[in-house]
Order: C-alpha cells, then sequence, then structure tokens
C-alpha cells in the first residue's frame, strides 16, 4: 500500500470513528463549518469520496463542482461513508492510479497529491465532527504531523493553500494566531481555519 494510500485510509477511519456515534438527533446539529450541519458535513465527505473517484474515471471539474452538494447519503449515512471510501481505496489503489493527471477544481493534480489532500481534508473534518458531536476530538498525532510538515506538498499548486497567503480568501484563512503554548494540532486547526476553541452555540 502507497504512503498516501495509508494515509487516506487512516483519516477515513479518524473521521467513520466519530460518525459511528452520531445520535439521530445530532444530524442537525452545527459544526466548525458555519455553513454546514452534521448531516451536511458527513455528505460534504461522502460526496467528496464519489467526485474523486469520478475525477480519476476521466471526470471533469465542472462535473465535480455540479455534484458537490447533491446528497449521497440517503436512508443509511453511517453506511455511506464507509462505502464511499471502499470506493476511493480501490480505484486510486489500481496500478498506475496516482500518476494519472485529474481535472481537479483547483487544478491539473496527480492523483498521488488528490489524495493527499483528501487525506488532509479527511483529517480536518474528523475534529470537525467530533467537536459537533461532543466527542473526543484528538487527532492521530502521525497524521497532524505529516499535514503539518508536508503543507507546501500537499498543496502544491493549487489556486487555494494554506501556505500561500495570497490564496487563502476561501477554505483556509488563518484563524488568529496560536499562543506559545499550543499543541500542534492546535497549530494546526488555527493554520486551516479552524478555532480550536469552538463550542457548539
Amino acid at each position: 500500500m502507497s504512503d498516501v494510500l495509508g494515509r487516506f485510509l487512516a483519516a477515513s477511519t479518524e473521521f467513520d470513528q466519530r460518525l459511528s456515534s452520531v445520535r439521530p438527533e445530532q444530524w442537525a446539529a452545527p459544526t466548525p463549518c458555519a455553513e454546514w450541519n452534521v448531516r451536511q458535513l458527513v455528505n460534504h465527505l461522502v460526496r467528496g469520496n464519489l467526485n474523486y473517484v469520478d475525477l480519476l474515471a476521466g471526470g471533469t471539474r465542472e462535473e465535480f463542482l455540479r455534484m458537490r452538494d447533491v446528497d449521497a447519503l440517503g436512508d443509511d449515512p453511517l453506511t455511506a461513508y464507509p462505502a464511499s471510501v471502499r470506493l476511493v481505496a480501490v480505484a486510486f489503489g489500481r496500478p498506475g492510479a496516482l500518476d494519472e493527471v485529474l481535472d481537479y477544481p483547483l487544478g491539473k493534480v496527480t492523483g498521488r497529491q488528490a489524495l493527499a489532500v483528501r487525506a488532509a481534508d479527511s483529517t480536518i473534518h474528523a475534529w470537525d465532527l467530533a467537536r459537533a458531536l461532543g466527542g473526543n476530538d484528538r487527532l492521530d498525532p502521525a497524521l497532524v504531523t505529516w499535514i503539518s510538515e508536508d503543507l507546501e506538498t500537499i498543496y502544491a499548486g493549487l489556486a487555494e493553500s494554506p501556505v500561500a497567503a495570497e490564496t487563502t480568501h476561501r477554505f483556509f484563512a488563518a484563524a488568529g494566531t496560536p499562543s506559545e503554548s499550543a499543541s500542534g494540532q492546535d497549530r494546526l486547526l488555527r493554520l486551516l481555519g479552524r478555532d480550536p476553541g469552538w463550542q457548539p452555540s
């Protein structure tokens, strides 16, 4: 298994562990992503996974964006997510898949870079979900270290990046300056636009 596929699966496990604890009344709860409640956040992850599979099959950025918010959860959101993860693992695990050039919305990237972006995104959204549910929000330290140390490589050449100030206008607006005593996780969260102290209102 490639390193990037392993990291994607580890990040997906982080998200799925939180997802399995969602109670029926929590689907409409707010999340640190102000535009999404819990169900919408989960749909973002599932739909995104499916869109990645479509990109690898020759899909376009226009199709990706058109499908971005289409419901992918149906009546069984708890199984839709792990099912989408398996599809990504199979698609990107095929020989040559990581070297394919994909028409990603933020710029042309290889399958390897696209999957790295997906792994980073899934990791941070695992924290979003944990906070929304009031559960354990400590992320896998290995994933936090990887993302923090490889940010420039993960987001290289993309139209938006947390390491290029001129492109951080939407997805990666830093959420304040961390204190000197802040943990590595909190520093990363702030860099990626999260307030580590966020609580549901």
